[in-house]
């Protein structure tokens, strides 16, 4: 229990639990399990957004154009799949190459011309997103192929409400939830896992003990792009309309819930079960926010104050890591 309450992770759980409290004694339409499916399924493309976010975070860098990557792999999967007809897998086939080949393109120039990630992803976010416009001309695309919209309805099973409503777990759900347990996979039973926790802790050491640092950076960011381009389907699937406006903007919520769930700016650490419960934490305050008709802008200040939080808490804690260090030298 003492090993417990250490980690970041308890409190961000027990956050959880009072605001479910609140909000079902606010709303008891809130704690259904309608309501838990339809949450899983809205925020299926958050939740694997925040898993790339957390390989790059943990690597030590920071990726501010996942969203642009992903719009650009979704509008040009749809683009495809219109002209040229598909199925599913050519769909997530094509925006997952797209998504890998721009994220490849990131970790190259952070890379070769040793430039900041921040710096180099936000100058990628501008430049996917502007040629896209350009190119695509801002146009939105509503009529999608018809095993595109059926593949979004689909439930591995259905429930009845007291209403007669149909809802159950969405296949989309189950996507998210493969996409974790591969991550969890790579993080914990690989090398490559091993090396990014150690090239976010000090690169130096990380070099030493043998870790092929671009390798690494270009696998980090190549599957921040993967993910990207898988959740720019989500996205399409959800919301059956190719906006290309849709998903740049939703940077800070992601990063908000990944620094949340206790990964830290500085690299090096974070875990899968803290970025599942920070997205939890983002997706029922905002559901909480809506069933009680609490203004939406109320919402952006929440997210400042949890980054806010957040990375002064991880601060705190590493200097005071950082002070027993010391006392143990010095006894």
């Amino acid at each position: 229990m003492k090993k417990l309450l250490t980690r970041h992770e308890t409190y961000v759980f027990l956050v959880i639990i009072a605001l479910c409290v609140i909000i079902t004694s606010i709303t008891p339409r809130f704690f259904t399990l309608e309501n838990l499916f339809d949450l899983l399924r809205s925020y299926s493309f958050m939740g694997i957004f925040a898993i790339g976010v957390l390989f790059v975070l943990i690597s030590g860098g920071i990726d501010i154009s996942f969203t642009a990557v992903a719009t650009v792999a979704a509008y040009t999967m749809t683009v495809v799949s219109i002209k040229y007809g598909g199925n599913m897998l050519t769909a997530f086939l094509i925006a997952a190459v797209v998504g890998t080949a721009l994220g490849m393109l990131n970790a190259a120039i952070i890379y070769f011309f040793n430039i900041p990630s921040i710096i180099t992803t936000i100058a990628t976010l501008n430049i996917y997103y502007g040629i896209l416009t350009v190119v695509s001309g801002g146009k939105w695309i509503y009529s999608l192929p018809t095993w595109f919209r059926e593949f979004g309805e689909i439930k591995v099973f259905t429930l009845t409400s007291g209403e007669g409503l149909s809802y159950g777990l969405s296949l989309v759900t189950v996507i998210w939830f493969a996409i974790v347990i591969l991550a969890w996979v790579i993080l914990r039973y690989t090398i490559v896992g091993r090396g990014i926790y150690a090239m976010g802790g000090n690169l130096t050491s990380a070099q030493r003990a043998g870790f092929n640092i671009f390798f690494l950076q270009m696998f980090v960011y190549s599957f921040m792009g993967l993910l990207a381009g898988i959740a720019g389907v989500i996205q399409v699937l959800l919301v059956q309309t190719m906006a290309p406006n849709s998903m740049v903007g939703k940077e800070l919520d992601v990063l908000a819930a990944v620094v949340l769930g206790g990964a830290s700016l500085a690299g090096g650490t974070g875990t899968l079960t803290g970025t599942l419960l920070g997205v939890a934490l983002i997706a029922i305050m905002s559901n909480g926010m809506t069933m009680m008709r609490i203004p939406s802008f109320w919402y952006n200040v929440f997210i400042g104050l949890t980054i806010i939080a957040s990375v002064s808490l991880s601060a705190y804690r590493r200097r005071r890591e950082k002070r027993r260090a010391i006392a143990v030298e010095v006894e």
